[in-house]
């Protein structure tokens, strides 16, 4: 027999963060020569799952994403970096926000391209919903993205609550909320 103690498990806070950084190279150019949107948010989507998937240590999936703006074009032989945070956590839920960086080799310059956020579902064996680490918020950049995750949350609660109201009742809602009066360039809008 052993007088050897169990090793405890790390108190440590579980890793809250990934960094991912891609060379663009021409076969994710668009028509127009830029890198084409649809590779970025794949590439987008990976970096929110390892993430989330690392700071749950469980399968995850994406339920939704929420403002994806493109600030300014990516070009085919940048470097792109991909930050990812988890911001906030709810039951099974995990808000992961991704800023992305393009960096000119040649000039050595760094833009800010992208910024938006991935709500990610930590999920078991059969694919169900399951609880995830709370994260504990430590230092004050993490507690105000604690704070804007939350808010950001509740609104995007709210627009689903919103937008189904919408779809079961669209003509009750357009008579107690009219749309503004559309005037197209050279043409009057008749008035109902």
């Amino acid at each position: 027999m052993s007088d050897k103690q169990p090793e405890k498990q790390s108190e440590k806070q579980p890793e809250r963060s990934t960094t991912l950084t891609v060379l663009m190279t021409p076969d994710l150019a668009n028509f127009s020569g830029h890198v084409h949107g649809g590779a970025i948010l794949r590439l987008l989507d990976q970096v929110a799952y390892v993430c989330a998937a690392r700071y749950c240590g469980r399968y995850v999936v994406t339920a939704s994403v929420d403002q994806v703006s493109f600030r300014a074009p990516v070009h085919v032989g940048e470097l792109v970096t991909f930050k990812a945070s988890v911001n906030y956590t709810g039951k099974t839920s995990m808000e992961v926000g991704v800023r992305v960086e393009a960096e000119s080799i040649r000039t050595r310059t760094v833009r800010h391209v992208i910024t938006c956020y991935f709500t990610m579902i930590a999920v078991n064996d059969e694919g169900r919903p399951i609880p995830t680490t709370p994260l504990v918020p430590e230092t004050p950049n993490e507690r105000r993205r604690w704070a804007a995750g939350q808010l950001r949350s509740t609104l995007r609660k709210e627009i689903e609550r919103r937008s189904l109201e919408i779809k079961q009742n669209p003509e009750e809602l357009l008579v107690s909320c009219p749309l503004p009066e559309i005037k197209l360039p050279g043409k009057q809008t008749p008035k109902p």
